[in-house]
């Protein structure tokens, strides 16, 4: 199965979960700069939550790389707490892209907020996420 995990972070904390999510699947985790250069099976997308929505560079990038796309699982942070999981499904939806029903999200910090987070716990349940949508992915 082909999997590649990219991600978009301003603050560093997609970062470093999709860091995580990448190692736990075996693969290398890159910023949206780099497209996908061949189909796959599943796309593991870190995205945050800034001012009610995702930053307008994941949508240039879903939309160039559509066709490459069998399966997006999203996974993110964000100092509200909210995710982008309900705004990505309806883009992926105007772009014929499938989208697995399982996401995650937790908080991220952000000047006074939620200090430390992602902390190990959450790289732990981004890791378990990872897996378990690659299984499910590969059945």
């Amino acid at each position: 199965m082909n999997i590649a995990v990219r991600y978009y972070s301003r603050g560093g904390n997609t970062q470093k979960l999709a860091e995580a999510a990448a190692e736990a699947v075996g693969v290398t985790a890159c910023d949206l700069s780099v497209p996908l250069d061949e189909k796959v099976d599943l796309l593991l997308l870190g995205n945050s939550l800034y001012a009610g929505s995702f930053d307008g560079a994941v949508r240039r990038f879903l939309t160039d790389n559509a066709q490459k796309i069998g399966t997006l699982a999203s996974f993110g942070s964000s100092a509200s707490g909210r995710s982008t999981y309900a705004k990505l499904k309806a883009l992926a939806a105007e772009l014929s892209i499938p989208v697995s029903t399982e996401y995650y999200n937790c908080p991220g910090s952000f000047l006074f907020m939620h200090r430390g987070r992602p902390d190990q716990g959450d790289l732990t349940a981004v890791a378990a996420f990872a897996k378990r949508t690659a299984e499910r992915c590969a059945k």
